[in-house]
């Protein structure tokens, strides 16, 4: 039965239209399921060369992790990926030990953190745990960051084989340009949650097929199991995709030319939501539950709103990390290197207004009607992605509130940040991009009639997508694993679930004790050390009941901590008095901390911290260390008053 979408292209097809190139079809053909079938074995070629192209680009751009997985880093977001890295070797705790996959005490010791509130991505910690188990978090997340850009491509490729475009070639071209687009390059810098565009291409999918009147069942358990694994990948971006899918689908049906056939979608598309929200409700509902009700849950983020929000020429201007960057001609307008989501060049963005133009108006009103449902959604993620107050070339306009200022108190919106809106619209520019280099390539029925003008066409695609083509990330050296840790020497210094961590404590920009830790766990022995604080988000303040109301990074700071942050940070070495080692005791026992041990090697947000510092402010404060294996090692005796175990100044 012909779901009422299969038109999209503006074809009329009789039978569900095969995942392969419908060149011939004309609007009043029908195709049998026996061509069907010929010309999905004829296709297979074509998927076979994007995949290998789509694998070859992505190991192009992660190539400085490949070239030494263990001991390099990208350079731009050191901190994330050593928080992903933790995640990745949780996934072997929780299968070895059954352990709770949304709650752990092993960070943030003694309170705990909410994995349900983190980008904890269950889904590919225990789907890849083996690989973890078997060669370590740092193999692992380059193998996903990777086949999480390719798999972006060539999903997004199928998906437009399969809706929109008859052509391989134009297919490739929106394949590749959304899957290795600046923003989702830039969120390669460590976020293998919103690199996860394959994900998104494929609930947007199944969405498609919502109208089917024959499968609503089968289409509504699909896609609540889509949605119960993507809250785990990525929540933030199955977020963002359901609003994009339901107002395409909302201004799709209402803009059919009788509204017939949109009572007739409505009824499946109900039927199927009502099903997926019940399989995702009974699947989800434990994550659900913690992160909206469970211990120490917070609303909005650590982030500030404002600050992530995409500056109105950002979109006009080349990306840093590109070949127009290469040459200098890169903006530097994002929040950070991982956020650049938008940058698509002012040459893509006129072809695109160019492509949306001619499209509309030679097209069937069939594709004027996708058409129309795509602008719409670009232009309020567009918006949505400007923030709560317009910013021109770095400056905020404050006087000038723009639609995310509705929407800034409202619940999920609170917690979004507005610039990844962009990456929907990037998902709309390559679906144009693709439609309109369909019409190029094709040199019978295309829109384009002149051959000339296919031609000059075909150059403006080239020359727009040039320059804003990616170069490999950045990568750099971190400190590699103490032979203390990796030997086990280690459970020697503290108790079976004790608490231990090396200096300085783990945060926002060190999180070496974090991967200690990981790596410990990945290699799935009996025995584990708990750490305090810790990189992850948490409420502001703790109350009784662990709950708050705003979110941060971190847990509270506590003044021993800051001691040791500053001193590996910037350098600060005071002269320790007796009240600084008293507040230390207090703090150690607040973390029921029984070892602290320094490595030789510190790995800080943008190169090594500051160690002789560290090894000054801890000698002030605990006196001589033990040298073990190639560490320095500070035993914390509970209960012994300050006087006794430390010098006197």
């Amino acid at each position: 039965m012909n779901s009422g979408l299969d038109n999209l292209r503006g074809v009329t097809i009789a039978a569900p239209a095969p995942e392969t190139d419908l060149t011939t079809a004309t609007p009043d053909e029908e195709i049998t399921p026996e061509e069907a079938g010929t010309r999905r074995a004829r296709a297979w070629p074509a998927h076979l060369v994007m995949a290998v192209l789509s694998l070859a680009c992505a190991v192009y751009v992660v190539q400085g992790l490949w070239a030494a997985p263990y001991r390099n880093v990208v350079a731009e977001n050191v901190s994330d990926q050593g928080q992903f890295e933790w995640m990745l070797s949780y996934g072997v705790h929780l299968l070895q030990n059954l352990s709770n996959p949304f709650f752990t005490d092993l960070l943030n010791a003694p309170r705990g953190v909410n994995l349900a509130m983190n980008t904890s991505s269950t889904f590919y910690a225990v789907v890849f745990a083996p690989l973890t188990y078997f060669a370590g978090p740092q193999v692992t997340f380059a193998t996903i960051m990777t086949l999480n850009l390719a798999g972006s491509a060539f999903v997004w490729y199928l998906f437009l084989r399969r809706w929109l475009v008859r052509s391989s070639v134009a297919a490739a071209v929106g394949g590749l340009l959304f899957g290795f687009s600046p923003g989702l390059v830039s969120h390669a810098n460590g976020h293998l949650n919103w690199t996860s565009g394959w994900m998104v291409g494929i609930v947007a999918w199944w969405v498609l097929k919502l109208p089917e009147r024959d499968h609503w069942l089968r289409n509504g358990i699909v896609l609540g199991l889509l949605c119960t694994m993507g809250f785990s990948v990525a929540a933030e971006a199955l977020f963002f995709a359901a609003q994009a899918s339901g107002l395409f689908l909302l201004v799709w049906l209402l803009s059919r030319p009788g509204l017939r056939e949109a009572r007739t979608a409505i009824r499946p598309i109900l039927a199927s939501l009502g099903v997926t929200a019940v399989v995702a409700g009974a699947l989800l509902a434990w994550p659900l539950y913690m992160h909206f009700a469970g211990p120490l849950k917070f609303s909005g983020t650590g982030f500030g709103m404002r600050q992530f929000s995409e500056d109105l020429v950002a979109y006009v201007a080349f990306p840093m990390q590109s070949v127009a960057g290469k040459f200098g001609w890169g903006a530097d307008l994002a929040p950070n290197a991982t956020e650049a989501t938008s940058f698509l060049g002012l040459p893509l963005i006129l072809l695109f207004f160019v492509a949306t133009a001619l499209l509309w108006r030679r097209s069937a009103p069939e594709r004027r009607v996708t058409l129309r449902a795509l602008t719409v959604v670009a232009l309020v993620f567009f918006l949505l992605s400007l923030g709560p107050r317009l910013q021109f070339v770095g400056e905020e306009h404050s006087n000038i509130p723009l639609l995310y200022a509705l929407l800034t108190e409202v619940p999920l919106f609170d917690s979004a940040l507005p610039v990844r809106y962009a990456l929907v619209v990037v998902i709309v520019f390559a679906l144009i991009i693709a439609m309109l280099t369909d019409e190029v390539v094709r040199s019978r029925d295309s829109l384009i009639r002149s051959r000339a003008g296919r031609i000059a066409l075909g150059v403006a695609i080239v020359a727009a997508l040039a320059p804003i083509a990616p170069v490999p990330l950045r990568a750099m050296e971190r400190s590699a694993e103490p032979v203390f840790i990796s030997s086990g020497r280690w459970q020697d210094y503290v108790s079976d679930n004790g608490v231990m961590t090396s200096l300085p404590l783990s945060s926002e920009v060190a999180v070496d004790a974090m991967r200690w830790q990981a790596y410990t766990m990945a290699r799935g022995g009996d025995k584990l050390f708990r750490i305090p604080a810790g990189y992850w988000l948490g409420p502001r303040d703790y109350t009784d009941t662990g709950r708050h109301e705003t979110g941060r990074l971190g847990p509270p700071e506590r003044p021993t901590a800051k001691l040791f942050y500053r001193a590996a940070r910037w350098g600060n070495t005071p002269k320790m008095s007796n009240l600084d080692r008293a507040q230390a005791r207090v703090d150690f026992a607040y973390w029921k901390v029984e070892t602290i041990f320094l490595p030789t090697e510190l790995t800080g947000p943008k190169g090594p911290l500051n160690r002789d510092a560290l090894l000054q402010v801890a000698t002030q404060m605990l006196g001589e260390p033990e040298q073990v294996d190639d560490v320095l090692v500070w035993r914390i005796r509970p209960g012994v008053d300050p006087v006794d175990q430390w010098d006197e100044d």
